[in-house]
């Protein structure tokens, strides 16, 4: 892997580092996740390596006076006191490029698909700022996802963020690969993290398929991994699609879950002695997520259209986690249980997503139709009760009666199948005739 050439000072720096008498540190406790270590000098953010023959490496994560807490992105077994500690003069670099396409890669930029080396990439520093906000294109052009539901009732922008919020087992995962494989963004970066080992394949092979694939790229931390290569995965993600919209690309990164990297965060943090706040959870994780899903969005050129799957705790879409990311998307959808244990896919709740930026995607026409069918959604839910046990008299609201004369229609347009990709323009025309159906009725 190529790196990218640094500023004559950076070159510089690390010349003199380079020529400087090695200074060693020496382990000297393990607790936890963290290894103290004395005898090195570094800042947060650095790399070291560990032990002689086999090292292993390692990220400062703490300092405090006269140590340094740094924590393994490999297997903790063997570590013990006195081993010692070296710091690594190169930054971590993240491989960028089209030869990424088709790979699969762990958090760190490796290759684990069994594909060889990658081929036609360079390394990019991971760290990156976000874009500033007065550069920031606004966002005014729809973006497909293929999903008829999404691309109507909760209209994605080029360049939103957009959070997909339920509980463990409702179809997230699902109607992530769903998306990856119908939308028309130019690339795909999906992360997977946290997630359980058995799945990541099916996912590459049954969900994203061979032609979802080839236009993406899949990182992965299994959720055996340690805390700080999960964590890391995220931002390895990230870095990836920022690199393809420097290039003027409109690309698409979907995280499932972005739970599991405040999970993950959580179990630094704690081991390093912060302390817990709500539901234990350290203050450092609310800071890290919205560091996380601000690089996401627009620049000056080019777009990264954000996608986080957020799993709930006991269903409960007011969590910290889930209340934290929904105040700072621009959107959100939620999946409910009773629709996805009826057999409704995808179990999308209309009436409790909502897309902050489909007035500004949507025609009048299209906005409209829109309002129109959650009009009478809305109707139809609020009585409910009274038409389940029949007391409901035909004629009291004109909107009910609409909902139920239409409700096998409305249904049907509602779901939809996981292999069945729906053109942005044809979900429009199917929702326009509903509409006029229903209002006409």
């Amino acid at each position: 892997m190529k790196g990218t050439l640094m500023p004559g000072a950076r070159k510089l720096s690390l010349a003199t580092r380079a020529a400087a008498p090695e200074r060693v540190g020496v382990v000297t406790g393990v607790v936890g996740l963290a290894v103290q270590v004395q005898g090195l000098r570094c800042a947060v953010g650095d790399m070291v390596t560990i032990g002689g023959r086999t090292p292993i490496d390692a990220e400062v994560v703490a300092v405090s006076a006269g140590s340094i807490k740094i924590m393994p992105l490999g297997p903790m077994a063997g570590l013990g006191e006195g081993d010692p500690v070296r710091a690594k003069l190169e930054p971590l670099l993240v491989p960028t490029g089209d030869g990424l396409l088709g790979r699969v890669i762990d958090g760190l930029g490796r290759p684990i698909d069994g594909l060889g080396p990658l081929r036609g990439v360079r390394g990019v520093p991971l760290e990156n700022k976000s874009p500033n906000s007065m550069d920031r294109a606004r966002i005014a052009t729809p973006l497909q996802t293929g999903v008829r539901v999404l691309d109507t009732l909760t209209t994605l922008g080029r360049g939103q963020r957009l959070g997909l919020f339920a509980g463990s087992g409702v179809g997230k995962s699902s109607l992530l690969s769903m998306i990856a494989r119908g939308t028309e963004a130019d690339v795909s970066v999906i992360a997977l993290v946290g997630e359980r080992g058995r799945e990541v394949r099916e996912f590459l092979e049954d969900d994203l398929g061979p032609a979802g694939l080839a236009r993406s790229i899949v990182v992965v931390a299994t959720s055996d991994e340690p805390a700080l290569l999960r964590l890391r995965a995220a931002f390895t993600a990230t870095r990836i699609a920022e690199s393809f919209r420097e290039r003027g690309v409109d690309a698409m990164l979907m995280m499932d879950s972005l739970t599991r990297v405040a999970m993950a965060q959580r179990e630094i943090g704690l081991s390093v002695g912060e302390p817990p706040a709500t539901r234990g959870y350290p203050p450092s994780t609310f800071s890290i997520l919205a560091r996380l899903l601000e690089r996401a969005g627009t620049d000056k050129i080019g777009s990264v259209t954000g996608l986080y799957t957020v799993l709930v705790d006991g269903d409960d879409h007011n969590e910290p986690i889930a209340d934290a990311v929904r105040s700072i998307l621009d959107g959100h959808v939620v999946l409910e249980r009773k629709l996805a244990v009826a057999g409704h896919f995808p179990a999308i709740d209309v009436l409790g997503s909502i897309s902050r930026l489909a007035s500004k995607v949507c025609t009048r026409e299209q906005k409209r139709d829109a309002g129109t069918l959650r009009k009478v959604l809305a109707a139809r839910a609020a009585a409910q009760d009274l038409i389940d046990v029949g007391a409901y008299q035909s004629g009291s609201n004109p909107l009910v009666d609409a909902a139920v004369r239409h409700g096998p229609a409305i249904n049907n347009f509602l779901q939809q199948g996981m292999d069945q990709q729906v053109p942005a323009r044809q979900s429009w025309a199917e929702l326009n005739a509903l509409t006029n159906n229903i209002l006409g009725a």
